[in-house]
């Protein structure tokens, strides 16, 4: 997640999830870093159009590729992508197979929202039994965090970088480490079968992370995830654990999330 960004040194200070809690990197670009960001409505990376760093606002979720410091406070990139993704978490209002949308009553916000599903959006259903279990562990655990989005920048499948040698991708908690919780849930997340829209009824729970759009109320999605009562019932006011990665989407390949 993003905290800061100043354009005159071209630093931007990112807060990601490390062991003991979270800490700040200086993510430093210079003239020959390239940078992208995810366009309006559109889940796909290749999509992504070269953006000046005043266009990287705080609360976006960024990753990049370079070089770390000794003590990993700072990373010299030479690529980063940034967005702004939004994570939903509520009840299906409605579902329009016609218009391939489905309207959203978001536990947080109280807000509906009119998502569009295309023919990049992941749909998933998660088992009972492992709804049930992850629900088990997050009453054990409690939860904290913040619902707009924090964590939502895990990097846990497909990141939005083309890895390269021995360089390290940057930005996400948890990553894609073993025992990162976040990185968990992502990561099972990406093994389930794929679902239609058709599997998702009125009344039903889901978690859904979506591009932000240039329609208030409006967004596209990059996952929805279905049977997810028992994960909600377990984090009532929201938190980390209710979100989804944006980086599981998208034509560029996959690298570890090396989170400090």
């Amino acid at each position: 997640m993003v905290s800061s960004v100043d354009p005159a040194t071209g630093t931007v200070i990112i807060s990601v999830t490390a062991v003991g809690g979270k800490k700040t990197i200086a993510i430093h670009t210079m003239s020959a870093s390239i940078l992208r960001r995810y366009a309006p409505d559109s889940v796909s990376f290749d999509e992504a159009k070269a953006a000046p760093i005043d266009q990287i606002k705080p609360g976006d979720q960024l990753r990049a590729r370079g070089t770390r410091s000794t003590d990993g406070s700072e990373f010299a990139a030479e690529e980063v992508v940034s967005g702004s993704f939004r994570n939903i978490a509520g009840t299906i209002s409605s579902v329009d197979a016609n218009a391939n949308t489905m309207t959203v009553m978001d536990l947080i916000s109280k807000k509906s929202f009119a998502v569009k599903i295309t023919s990049q959006s992941q749909l998933r259903r998660l088992p009972p039994e492992i709804a049930q279990r992850i629900a088990f562990r997050l009453k054990g655990a409690g939860t904290t965090g913040d619902h707009a989005g924090n964590g939502a920048a895990s990097a846990s499948g497909q990141a939005a970088i083309a890895s390269g040698g021995s360089q390290h991708p940057e930005g996400g908690p948890g990553g894609n480490r073993p025992g990162g919780g976040q990185a968990d849930f992502q990561q099972i997340v990406n093994r389930i079968p794929a679902a239609t829209l058709a599997d998702f009824k009125k009344d039903e729970a889901v978690m859904i992370v979506a591009t932000e759009g240039t329609t208030t109320g409006q967004a596209t999605a990059i996952t929805v995830l279905g049977g997810v009562e028992p994960i909600l019932a377990a984090t009532p006011t929201g938190g980390q654990a209710m979100t989804l990665s944006p980086w599981s989407l998208g034509g560029a390949p996959a690298v570890a999330g090396d989170a400090p």
